[in-house]
């Protein structure tokens, strides 16, 4: 985790200790009840002096792997001795393209790089251009955001329920996370017009207003979801298959945890209720009452645990920022900034040239750097962006949680079975596209 600087604020200078930020909403997390407390890991014998081992590789294209994953494992029989994640295969040099675009156009390229959170990666590089531009969000955008953002966490999440699931041998649970999610990415397009990558989010606020009826169906469905997540829980937590590849497997401890880096479920899971929207809120966070799923033991079962009742939370805050939505403008006022309303273009010289001049120049923003981070499903994701007075970023660099959790695996796959390994990469829900950005 890394801290954040202001406008005119030194660049990052590494992560810092969670703990030594005050931590207000600590007494909102809740701790997951489970019944079971194993003492040691089932697997993690001691290496015999005198035992083989032998590498192999695992990936790049194995269908377990989420991506295009390669692992070097060694083993010793069925046992992880060692594991070694290697990446690189998809880089698209997303970061290094945002830099020969205006920052109007950089949208789009972040959008596609954790493809299951565009709204999320959006939100990362337009809260880090505001603050260079020391601009202000209506606060209705702010609440259409943060919608947007707990809808995309929920789709997310379902994704990697039915994906997981289907690592564990649940085929067809794949289909009914679909089925949910699906209902997600509807709504997506009844207010932006895209499924998936809409470029929703704009510097300033969001590029429309919520299209009527699109509250009615947002509400349909917060109140149609919990059941079926109470029916995928019954499901699961009565499957003993799924129970023994879960439960008492690839624990890591906190400490650990903390040390390496890794934010979101995983960290929660490990003991730890640390939250940015709780620790250092944003877009208006600070205004809705949820709480912070935490783990007792570490192991697949918390984390499985955690995310379920992370969309749970989700819901809540969705429900929320329906009730207390404010009237008023979507975006800023601001002209130099944003797009004027498509009425006042037959009608207004001067919003015809800033029109023009956004969609072919862009607006410049003061030299200057910023770092600015937001929980994204997968834990802290950060933009750094450097501006140099022009209209396009000197330098854009994106802190993708899927890069920093992935050292967590090595860990997790030390000491169990291989086949514990396909559930491990379940429960780390990679995204390569924005690991190997």
């Amino acid at each position: 985790m890394t801290e954040q600087t202001g406008a005119n604020g030194a660049p990052p200078q590494g992560g810092i200790d969670p703990l030594a930020v005050p931590y207000r909403q600590r007494e909102q997390s809740i701790t997951l009840e489970r019944m079971d407390r194993p003492d040691e890991p089932v697997y993690g014998t001691e290496l015999e002096p005198e035992t083989e081992l032998f590498t192999v590789n695992m990936g790049p294209h194995h269908p377990a792997t989420h991506g295009v994953l390669r692992l070097l494992l060694t083993l010793e029989g069925e046992v992880v001795r060692s594991c070694t994640p290697l990446i690189g295969y998809v880089h698209t040099g997303i970061e290094k393209s945002c830099e020969d675009q205006s920052y109007w156009k950089v949208i789009p390229f972040v959008e596609r790089m954790d493809y299951l959170s565009y709204y999320f990666n959006a939100m990362a590089f337009c809260t880090a251009v505001e603050r260079l531009l020391e601009e202000e969000v209506p606060p209705r955008a702010q609440y259409l955001r943060v919608i947007h953002l707990e809808l995309n966490r929920i789709a997310s999440h379902l994704f990697w329920l039915g994906t997981s699931a289907l690592d564990l041998g649940a085929i067809s649970f794949l289909w009914y996370c679909l089925r949910e999610r699906d209902k997600v990415l509807d709504l997506f397009e009844m207010s932006s017009g895209q499924r998936m990558h809409p470029r929703y989010f704009q510097v300033g606020g969001v590029i429309e207003d919520i299209p009527p009826g699109w509250e009615r169906k947002v509400r349909e469905f917060i109140a149609y979801l919990p059941s079926r997540l109470d029916e995928y829980e019954a499901i699961l937590d009565r499957n003993e298959i799924v129970l023994r590849r879960l439960k008492g497997v690839a624990i890591v401890d906190r400490e650990t945890v903390k040390g390496l880096g890794v934010t979101g479920p995983l960290l929660r899971a490990a003991g730890e209720p640390w939250d940015l929207r709780k620790a250092m809120p944003y877009s208006s966070y600070d205004h809705f009452d949820f709480k912070i799923p935490v783990g007792t033991v570490g192991d697949h079962y918390d984390r499985y645990r955690v995310r379920m009742a992370e969309m749970r939370e989700s819901l809540k805050i969705v429900e929320q920022a329906l009730d207390g939505l404010p009237e008023g403008p979507y975006i800023t006022q601001n002209r130099k900034v944003a797009l004027p309303p498509r009425h006042e273009l037959a009608t207004s010289m001067e919003a015809l040239i800033h029109h023009f001049k956004l969609v072919t120049e862009g607006f410049r923003v003061p030299p200057s750097e910023t770092y600015a981070a937001i929980e994204a499903p997968r834990g802290e994701l950060g933009c750094f962006v450097v501006a140099d007075g022009s209209a396009k970023p000197a330098r854009v660099h994106m802190r993708d949680p899927s890069f920093v959790n992935l050292q967590l695996l090595p860990h997790m796959a030390q000491g169990s079975l291989v086949a514990d390994l396909i559930a491990s990469i379940a429960m780390l829900d990679p995204i390569l596209g924005g690991i190997d950005r």
